[in-house]
Formats: structure tokens, sequence, C-alpha cells
């Protein structure tokens, strides 16, 4: 069954999955907001805030369900995310800056040396900023508590680095550093460590790493409820539609996901395939080369079903497609992400994808965002932000305009980033026509082909 809503076809099945699962605690571990500066093409320090503006919306639907409250910090956030630009512009840049925070706080204390140089880049067309320190911070809400933390690094060290706490409207440091130089007024964790810290290593890191409490949960929320995957190099995030296809829990979900976007999927099925070995240590997959060579390993094939039809129109077999080899490239990125899509709708998590709309129809990709943007299939608020040049999603239909976002580099190569919030944009006004034509910039400035061709000829 299908049901309307501010636009979109929402599957109605899916709406189920949020009731397996008990969150606790996990409903209040949203992101609030994020800014990175003098970082790859961001030269100025940018902010991506997931604050929902005090702005309502003809469509009132979207006020309903694109955003939810945090009741205890009087707080309104928003569900989801779309970032435009034109190629180029900083789009993956700003996904790039969230994976270096993500990393650098999960690994630095443990995969660098006291000598090796951290692989930051600054913006390099500016000599202000080439031996400046790159920025990063990040606000997000952890078992009903608000924390800002960020450092300041360059290619040496870490130059600076800050956590603080809110519970309401009250901010307190929990600690700060510069350089060498900490001051730690209310975190017992973290005293007799900072000698513990190596100049190229973040002190939350250290501390999580000597079972501190608190950072050991910010660290466990960086790695377990901020993901961030790429739509383009998507198929080694299979894993995890895999191992819901192998749950007894979860395998009808994943199918029902897939049959729901009308791939021509009735079914998939899970198949053990051997890979044997031969002289130059080549893989072959089983059934090539019978038993001549020894197993190496057993790998998963996947494979969709299809119905098979007889001369009067009536099904009489099926017929198993290798999913690699038979079925278009959307259709595996779509199973792909199946996993790791429900599994963030399921316990209300943080995804990030950088090209959402790569290889996938653009009613599909609206249908996926849909399924964020409602209190229906979201009850648990999880968060959904993502590049793209799919102009058919910049409707009034779908978004507020607090959820749509632009880069834009300027004549000297620097990426701002902004919000159509900030637009006057009348009643009745089509998003997409308008940024196709300029109104809200963000778009190439596309030179005289004809001339150049032309110039080809002669």
């Amino acid at each position: 069954m299908l049901v309307e809503l501010a636009g979109c076809v929402i599957i109605e099945r899916i709406a189920k999955l949020a009731l397996y699962t008990n969150l606790g605690d996990r409903r209040h571990v949203m992101l609030i907001g994020f800014s990175v500066g003098n970082y790859k093409s961001f030269k100025e320090t940018v902010t991506l805030s997931m604050v929902a503006s005090s702005i309502t919306e003809e469509e009132k639907e979207l006020d309903t369900n694109n955003v939810f409250e945090v009741n205890s910090h009087k707080l309104r956030l928003l569900k989801t995310a779309a970032i435009y630009g034109s190629n180029a512009s900083g789009k993956s840049n700003l996904i790039a800056a969230i994976n270096f925070l993500k990393w650098f706080v999960l690994n630095s204390s443990k995969e660098t040396q006291v000598s090796e140089a951290i692989d930051i880049e600054a913006f390099r067309l500016s000599t202000e900023t080439e031996k400046e320190p790159s920025f990063f911070e990040i606000v997000f809400l952890l078992e009903g508590k608000t924390f800002r933390y960020g450092f300041e690094v360059n290619a040496r060290e870490v130059v600076s680095e800050w956590l603080f706490q809110a519970d309401d409207s009250q901010e307190k440091m929990l600690f700060e550093r510069d350089f060498d130089n900490y001051i730690l007024d209310d975190f017992p964790e973290g005293q007799g460590l900072s000698d513990k810290t190596r100049n190229n290593a973040l002190f939350l890191s250290v501390i999580a790493q000597f079972n501190g409490k608190l950072s050991g949960k910010i660290l466990l929320w960086f790695s377990k409820t901020l993901q961030l995957i790429s739509g383009l190099q998507d198929r080694q995030y299979r894993k995890e539609s895999l191992q819901s296809l192998e749950s007894d829990r979860h395998r009808h979900d994943i199918i029902e996901f897939i049959k729901k976007l009308d791939l021509g999927i009735a079914d998939i099925q899970i198949q053990n395939r051997p890979v044997f070995i031969i002289s130059d240590n080549t893989s072959v997959y089983g059934g090539s080369y019978g038993s001549l060579y020894p197993h190496s390993e057993i790998q998963l094939a996947v494979k969709t079903v299809h119905p098979k039809y007889d001369a009067d129109g009536k099904q009489s077999a099926i017929e198993l497609f290798d999913i690699e080899k038979h079925e278009s490239e959307g259709t595996n990125k779509l199973f792909a992400l199946a996993g790791i899509l429900l599994d963030t709708l399921r316990t209300g998590k943080i995804l990030l994808i950088d090209e959402l709309d790569a290889r996938l129809h653009p009613l599909i990709t609206r249908e996926l965002i849909c399924l964020f943007n409602s209190n229906e299939t979201n009850p648990h608020n999880a968060q959904l932000i993502f590049t793209t040049h799919d102009t058919n999603l910049l409707s009034s239909q779908t978004f507020r305009k607090d959820q749509i976002w632009f880069t834009e580099k300027d004549k000297k190569g620097a990426t701002d980033l902004y919000s159509l919030v900030e637009y006057k944009v009348g009643k009745d006004t089509s998003f997409e026509r308008d940024y196709i034509i300029g109104k809200y910039g963000a778009i190439p400035f596309i030179g005289n082909f004809k001339e150049l061709i032309s110039q080809l000829h002669e």
C-alpha cells in the first residue's frame, strides 16, 4: 500500500522497521552543526547547521515531518539537508572535512607515530592561510547533553583543542588545549594524561584510550553514529546489506525495500561461491575449474529472482540473475546502500552521502529522502545529509528552505557555504527554476563551446 505525503510516495512497509528497536538514550545522539575553515577549498570558516530556522512553510507537512524537537533543549533540528553546487565547487570537500574529523578523532592516538606528519591539506590558494592551521568543530547531542568539540591542526601538530558541554543554556568548559598547555576545569578523566599526549595526537583520543568514560562515549558516537559513505564507490558497503539478508530479523526488510522500488526483482538469494587458487595466485570462482584447485575461501554471491513467463503470459518458473553481472549499476547501488539506509532509520543514526543521486532515477532518490522526511518512516529522527546535482529534488513539496544548501567558489578559488533560507523567496517560487537560472548562485558559468569547436576545425 502506498500513501502520499508532502509530494512523496512513502513505502508504508518501511515504517514498521523503527518498531523493532528500543533506542533508549540513542534518541538523543543527533548532529547540531559542523564548521570547517582553511581546509581544501574552504578558506574562511563555514558552518553547516542542522538547527531549524523559525520559518513556517506553505506545506505544513514539512514543518511537521522534516523537523523534530529535542524537548529538554528547546531545540528544533532538521532531519535532512541537501547540498547543491557546480562541479569542483567544494561539496565533496565538506564531506571530506567531516570524514577527516572523524578519522583523526578515532585514530590520531594509535595510528600515528611521534614524528609522523598529519595528513591535512590547508587552503593552498592564499599566502594568508597556507601556513595557518585548519579548523574543525562539531556540535552534537549525546545522552541529552550538547557537546561542542573541535581542534586546529597543521601537518606537524595539534595547535589547539577544546571540549565544552551544555545541559540547558549554560555551557561549561571540560578542557582546552593550546599546543602543550592544558586547562582542565571539570574533567577528572583527563587528569595526568597531558604528558602522554603526543603533539600530533588529540587529547580526547588519548583519554579514551585510557578508558575515560565520557571520552569513550564520544569516540563511540563518532564510530557508530556518524556514518559517511560515497555514492560513487558504494559497493564497498554491501557488507551491511549482506548481513541483513543473513539475519532472520532484517532479511524481509531488505527484500521489501528492493521490491518496493520497482526494480523487477521478486526475491533475493544468497549463495556460497567457492574460490579456487591457480598457480599465479589468481582467484577463480567456483564452477570454472571444478575441483582442480584447493578452495581458498567461500564468498557470498547475491542472486536476484525474476519471474519467467510462458507464451500465455503466465509465470512458469523463476530465473536467477547474478546481481553484479546482470543487474544495472543503479540496482547494485540500491542493494549496497539498502542495509545502511535501513539500519540508520531503524536506530536513529546520522548518515552523510556524497553524490547520493549518482546512477539513481530522480524518483527513487526522492523516495529515499522522503523516508527520512517522515514521522512515520523515521520516528527515531535519523538524519541524512547528502550532496547532489539532481535539481528535480529542489521542490517546496520536499524540502524546507533551511534544508537546502549551496556551495560556490569565488574568483580566488575559495568555497562559500550558504542556505536557501538566507534568500527572500516568494510564495509560489519554483526552487528548481530559480536555481537553474542562477538566482541562488552555485551553478557553473560555461564558456562558448561553439567557438571552441569552430577553432578546432580551422
